[in-house]
């Protein structure tokens, strides 16, 4: 099975899926280093069986919109191999990288390990606690000595004495259940963290659509808009659900009422 097809399975958990990331950039590593070869003769071989003009590679490359009098000081080999195999390669594992560092690891293993699928087994509080960290509004060094306490104790509630915890399968199910059965007021701490892991996707979407709409915004042809007018400008795209059922009457009130206005409607 391929990675990608991998990464798109719904039952992917974040702890393999985070291991996956490392196979895919010690994969793509592994092929800027030995591939390449392999890569023009497969290449090749396709030219060769459809008859399709083969460069020849010790030439110095010619750039298509370049003057054939100002020829490159490098290869055609060079080009394929670095100018585009190593940049495309590069390019992708710096994507990984940048979507997957260090505290973005931390969250997702963090994660993972909140998880009650099969009674709590991806378990780990030291994990839990690196996830708390990210936090450090919400968890001083105080509570975070507080909640690894009342994770010792959660843990052996939830996965050993209470069956009511046994069969659960998602975040959302442990929430709903802790706080059906009184026991977030036993666990607040804990119960603190798994809110905040319950809201990280809808951080996410609202990012995502955020910058999304900041491109439709922010053109060319308005690319010198201060913060102010360009938030003004995004609120009403972001939460446009809401500003659709703002009456233009009252849209039109508010205009006036406000002191430094440039016009009369």
């Amino acid at each position: 099975m391929s990675l990608i097809h991998s990464y798109k399975k719904k039952e992917q958990d974040i702890a393999n899926a985070i291991l996956l990331v490392e196979v895919a950039k010690r994969w793509l590593q592994k092929l800027r280093e030995e591939e390449y070869d392999s890569l023009i003769n497969k290449v090749s071989a396709f030219c060769i069986k459809y008859n399709i003009l083969i460069a020849n590679f010790d030439d110095l490359y010619v750039s298509s919109g370049r003057s054939q009098r100002k020829v490159a000081d490098y290869t055609i080999l060079h080009h394929y191999r670095v100018d585009i195999f190593f940049k495309i390669i590069d390019w992708q594992v710096q994507e990984l990288n940048a979507r997957f560092n260090e505290v973005t690891t931390n969250l997702l293993v963090g994660v993972a390990c909140l998880n009650p699928v099969d009674s709590f087994s991806s378990f780990d509080i030291n994990k839990i606690l690196r996830m708390a960290e990210l936090y450090p509004d919400d968890f001083d060094e105080n509570i975070t000595v507080t909640l690894k306490n009342q994770y010792e104790t959660y843990i052996v509630d939830v996965r050993d004495v209470d069956e009511r915890f046994s069969n659960l399968q998602r975040l959302i199910d442990l929430s709903e259940t802790l706080v059906k059965i009184k026991k977030h007021l036993n666990y607040p701490f804990v119960f603190r963290l798994v809110k905040f892991t319950l809201l990280l996707p809808i951080f996410t979407t609202t990012v995502e659509r955020t910058f999304s709409t900041m491109k439709l915004i922010k053109s060319e042809l308005r690319n010198r808009m201060n913060d102010e007018f360009m938030s003004s400008c995004l609120v009403p795209n972001v939460e446009r659900e809401i500003f659709n059922i703002i009456s233009d009457e009252t849209i039109v009130n508010m205009f006036q009422e406000m002191k430094t206005r440039r016009g009369q409607l």
